[in-house]
């Protein structure tokens, strides 16, 4: 019988080969600093999260505006004349408030003696409260005087050897229109009535009144014309002129060398009337009036004219009715009141601040102008109470109050913790405020 031989016992596995003491150092390093830096890495990767989140800017805070809605009144409705040609203004206020046949030129009579006074006066100004250079009267103007009765001018009483000073003149110019002493005044200024139409005439283009001629000094001729718009702007250059605005307001007085004298303009001292000048031809009564009327706490001067009428009690009627509906359009808006809010802030930490004005705003407008306030209010970022922060604007027609902003509440840095716990958050408020 045959035996079945086991099989032989497997050959024992090699062992692994030792490692040298060198290459066991090695892979200990290898495996340490492998270690290491994973821990740099992470250590550096927090390192440079925390440097971004504490140093990442402040983005800017977009102002909330508040929008005031703009005031407007309804239109104020006026009594016209209903004949001639006329024109109304108001002094600090652009353009005409009233007018009908404004550019239509007409003969202007005394008004034109307005003009004599004002080339006077830029000749030679009076000082407040003085009387000017003195002016000696002869036997020539007593001849100017009856020269003017026979061709039905109005006049002045004038004595040969009489002295009296510019002022007194021109007393005696405006108050009775006295055509005489426009003639003389004239005669002592420029040497005569031709030099002074001329100097007149370069007077009149430098301001602008390129629609009106002056031929003479006394409005005597009926070539001496202008038109309702440009005697507007005569009127308020009379009234800028101290000593001429003080002469159309007066109603008399008495000067020793000459008597009373009293005023043509018998509207005076009525309806708010406080001048200027009338004039008369042989067809036609004009006037050119001032008024102040109070508005509020304001006071509003109004300077028109009315030429073409038949007879001066109808132009004075006439100019009552048209003041006494103008006077009333005229009324005062206060759109801004002194810290009125105007913009809010809030940040996505949870500050909150206003813009609030620093002052009130009262406006004088007239009729339905519209009165309206634009706010202009700066981003933020950071800022303490009471930082200025921008305008708020009010306009009606071309008048313009800008009043400053300032915040009321603080923005401060949202620290360190809400800037680590909050990643990305300021990175998106950024975002958001461009």
């Amino acid at each position: 019988m045959s035996r079945t031989l086991d099989p032989a016992p497997p050959a024992p596995a090699s062992e692994p080969p030792r490692l040298s003491r060198r290459q066991v150092y090695r892979r200990r390093r290898i495996v340490v600093f492998t270690a290491l830096g994973l821990v740099l890495a992470l250590l550096t990767g927090a390192g440079i999260y925390t440097a971004n989140a504490l140093g990442a800017p402040i983005p800017a805070a977009a102002p909330e505006v508040v929008d005031p809605p703009a005031v407007a009144a309804t239109a104020q409705q006026l009594a016209l004349p209903g004949f001639g040609g006329y024109a109304v203004g108001a002094v600090g206020f652009d353009g005409l408030l009233a007018a009908g046949n404004e550019s239509a030129q007409a003969p202007i009579a005394s008004i034109a003696k307005v003009v004599t006074a004002l080339v006077l006066l830029h000749e030679h100004p009076i000082p407040a409260g003085e009387g000017g250079p003195e002016i000696a009267y002869t036997d020539a103007d007593v001849a100017i005087y009856w020269a003017m009765v026979a061709q039905n001018g109005s006049v002045a009483p004038v004595q040969a050897g009489a002295t009296l000073t510019l002022r007194e003149s021109l007393e005696a110019l405006l108050l009775p229109s006295g055509n005489n002493y426009g003639v003389s005044l004239a005669n002592w200024a420029f040497g005569s009535e031709a030099a002074y139409a001329e100097r007149a005439q370069a007077w009149l283009a430098e301001h602008g009144l390129t629609a009106t001629r002056i031929v003479d000094s006394s409005g005597l001729s009926l070539e001496n014309v202008s038109t309702p718009a440009d005697l507007v702007r005569l009127g308020q250059l009379a009234l800028e002129d101290p000593t001429l605005a003080e002469i159309v307001a007066t109603q008399s007085i008495a000067i020793p060398e000459l008597g009373a004298l009293e005023n043509s303009n018998k509207l005076l001292g009525t309806h708010g009337v406080d001048g200027i000048k009338t004039g008369t031809t042989d067809d036609a009564a004009n006037l050119l009036f001032s008024a102040d009327v109070a508005v509020g706490s304001s006071t509003v001067t109004i300077v028109g004219v009315l030429v073409g009428g038949v007879d001066h009690a109808t132009v004075r009627g006439a100019v009552a009715a048209l003041l006494d509906s103008v006077a009333p359009g005229f009324h005062e808006v206060t759109p801004l009141e002194a810290g009125q809010e105007l913009a809010s802030y809030s940040t996505p930490w949870g500050d909150t601040a206003t813009a609030r004005a620093t002052g009130g705003a009262t406006v004088v407008v007239w009729s339905d102008t519209p009165v309206d306030v634009a706010v202009e209010a700066d981003p933020l970022t950071l800022a303490a109470d009471g930082a200025p922060i921008g305008l708020a604007i009010v306009t009606a027609g071309s008048q313009r109050i800008e009043v400053p902003l300032e915040l009321d509440g603080t923005v401060d840095d949202p620290g360190m913790w809400w800037r680590l716990q909050n990643p990305g958050a300021l990175d998106r408020a950024a975002v958001s405020a461009e």
